[in-house]
């Protein structure tokens, strides 16, 4: 499983909003200070918006914040909203048709288990973790 730049910039982006508090930030200095696209960014917003992760305001004093605390953000939330779902193998998603090998099938155990694996993992982090992370682990959280 690969996350892409879409799941990795959104989670900085998140990270950055919960840094500024309630204010509102314009996108084009999220942007600039996380080196991504602006057009690439405002297109990860759109969905983190419709989600109602984060709201948007126009004009003077415009931008983004987070609708929520950080701590009430899990990263797998996120990364479902903009990888959809993290399943390892097509027949464990929600809307998969049931396989005709389930009953027999010798790695679907291993699957579910490297699911709820996955699944355990990204909802111990928040995005507040992300962000109150020690000043040398911070380095590390960009990807």
């Amino acid at each position: 499983m690969t996350i892409s730049t879409r799941g990795r910039y959104a989670l900085r982006v998140m990270a950055e909003l919960a840094e500024h508090g309630n204010e509102f930030i314009p996108l084009k200095s999220v942007a600039e200070r996380q080196n991504i696209s602006q057009k690439y960014l405002e297109s990860i917003m759109t969905g983190l918006s419709k989600a109602g992760l984060v709201e948007g305001a126009h004009g003077k004093g415009g931008g983004y914040r987070l609708c929520r605390a950080p701590e009430d953000y899990k990263v797998r939330e996120i990364l479902e909203i903009t990888e959809g779902e993290l399943a390892p193998v097509a027949c464990l998603k929600k809307e998969a048709p049931t396989c005709e090998m389930a009953e027999r099938c010798r790695t679907l155990p291993m699957w579910r288990e490297l699911y709820k694996t996955l699944n355990d993992f990204f909802d111990s982090y928040t995005v507040a973790d992300l962000v109150s992370g020690s000043e040398e682990d911070k380095g590390s959280w960009i990807i």
